[in-house]
């Protein structure tokens, strides 16, 4: 009866604006595609209650609503709870992109293992004021008919020599290839692609 009551409480803007973040992140994350993103988001802003927001979130691990849903354990504090994320327990964050514009950038958080699944597609990888907790950044790619641009910080450095398998594709590595930490490994295949790894450029005043 009590979740029942939970769940119909009223929402505000703002918790519905935070619902809409958390489908960005779950769209980064490669839990759901842009079409989906969109669908639920268009339900987010228009949700009453407390159960319908849930609704967009039930199946996205780490993503719900404590107050919505019968709760296991303990939950600690208000508003939305987030269970262990994919890449917090040793798995890797996987991104996809599909004929489509991937990009990441700012202070995302970047996990010891990543892998980019690129068809027909431009994925942009900035590391520059990412949130990096490992020295050594495995990066995992396999991008086919597209183009995957890895912009990395000046204290960083690349490591490509475990990238064997490149077909009608071209690498164009404008970094030192000093030893700087965090070091980013790309392992995978590239196939009709274009692969850059460079530094931030600089701005006019800079």
């Amino acid at each position: 009866m009590e979740q029942r009551r939970l769940r119909g409480l009223r929402v505000s803007d703002s918790e519905r604006e935070h619902v809409v973040e958390l489908l960005k992140t779950a769209t980064g994350r490669g839990m759901i595609n842009l079409d989906e993103f969109s669908e639920r988001a268009d339900i987010a802003y228009t949700a009453r209650t407390r159960g319908e927001l849930n609704d967009v979130l039930i199946d996205l691990p780490g993503l719900v609503h404590p107050d919505a849903v019968p709760v296991v354990g303990t939950v600690v504090g208000a508003g939305t709870a987030f269970a262990p994320t994919p890449y917090a327990t040793g798995e890797p964050l996987v991104l996809r992109a599909h004929g489509s514009v991937l990009v990441r950038k700012g202070t995302w958080v970047v996990p010891g293992h990543l892998v980019v699944r690129n068809r027909y597609s431009e994925t942009r990888l900035d590391f520059t004021e990412a949130q990096v907790s490992t020295n050594v950044v495995r990066i995992e790619i396999d991008v086919k008919w597209g183009g995957l641009t890895i912009v990395i910080p000046h204290h960083a450095s690349v490591d490509l020599n475990e990238l064997q398998d490149l077909k009608w594709s071209t690498v164009n590595d404008r970094t030192r290839g000093d030893l700087g930490t965090p070091r980013y490994v790309l392992t995978g295949r590239v196939h009709g692609s274009t692969l850059t790894v460079r530094y931030p450029r600089k701005g006019l005043f800079s």
